[in-house]
């Protein structure tokens, strides 16, 4: 008898041959080698800023004693009661200090590699905004030198960085090479913090993500309870944030389009992977088809 055969059916396309598209954020990442120089020229910009506005000693203690009034006139709570609670503890006053020292820098480079890495528009937005806030303080600096509460006699707190350590400034500000103590307002310790918490609030979707707002207060607590900064520079850091987030604007639809970028990339590797099964499973039914032909062959 004639055998039969049957046309040839069309191979599924291996699992290997299907390209999985990257993510539609991924495009929007800068490069990284350009994003590190930009952000070490930055910070180079900065420390030399802040260098150019020390030795403006006596005005830097006029202009302590006028934010010392206005925070009295203002009737925003006492420094010292802060300090007061620190001071019950050495362990408490030196991990503050800690915190203070060791937490700032690395905190920020974390969130923008984060950021970079995982939200990069998310990642343009946070790194212009924060340059926006920095070259504002540095304007202040240079235009409003101030001496921190811990350098000020009407104060009347406790230097705890030189009683308890750790500390980043030298004993004597005049003679202190590694740093201007004169640069207290605005407090760059709690915007940044404060970016950093808006940030991860604004890139992220979960519940838990409001819990990052404890990183700025804690920071707020710790800048006034060491006496490094008056109230006042962290309102004026919040201000100066505010005007710089209405300004430089997160492209609308930045969330949705990296939140779907990422669920796109889970579907299409779900989609080749049942691909992949399919064809093993094509294949196992094409084998059995196949005996019944054969044996009609041989009729």
């Amino acid at each position: 008898m004639e055998s039969r055969t049957e046309p040839a059916e069309a191979e599924p396309e291996p699992a290997a041959a299907i390209r999985r598209p990257s993510p539609p954020s991924t495009a929007a990442r800068p490069p990284l080698v350009r994003e590190l120089l930009l952000v070490v020229g930055l910070f180079v910009v900065y420390k030399v800023g802040r260098q150019l506005a020390d030795g403006h000693t006596a005005e830097a203690f006029r202009n302590a004693n006028r934010v010392w009034d206005w925070e009295r006139t203002l009737h925003l709570p006492g420094e010292g009661s802060v300090q007061g609670a620190l001071l019950h503890s050495d362990t408490v006053v030196h991990l503050a200090n800690t915190y203070y020292a060791t937490v700032h820098f690395p905190a920020t480079v974390a969130f923008l590699v984060w950021m970079y890495l995982r939200r990069p528009v998310h990642y343009v937005w946070a790194r212009r905004v924060l340059a926006a806030v920095t070259a504002a303080a540095l304007a202040l600096h240079l235009t409003f030198p101030l001496a921190p509460p811990r350098l000020l006699a009407a104060a009347g707190l406790v230097d705890t960085g030189q009683v308890y350590g750790p500390t980043v400034y030298g004993a004597h500000p005049a003679t202190d090479e590694m740093a201007n103590q004169f640069a207290a307002m605005p407090s760059l310790h709690f915007g940044w913090a404060l970016m950093v918490a808006i940030g991860l609030i604004a890139a992220t979707r979960s519940r838990l993500r409001w819990v990052w707002l404890l990183h700025p207060l804690l920071t707020l607590l710790v800048i006034v309870g060491t006496a490094n900064h008056y109230w006042l520079d962290a309102i004026v850091a919040t201000a100066l944030l505010g005007i710089a987030l209405a300004v430089i604007r997160l492209p609308r639809g930045a969330g949705a389009t990296e939140a779907h970028g990422l669920v796109a990339a889970d579907e299409t590797s779900d989609e080749a992977d049942g691909a992949a099964g399919n064809s093993g499973g094509a294949g196992g039914a094409g084998e059995k088809e196949s005996v019944p032909e054969l044996v009609g062959a041989r009729r």
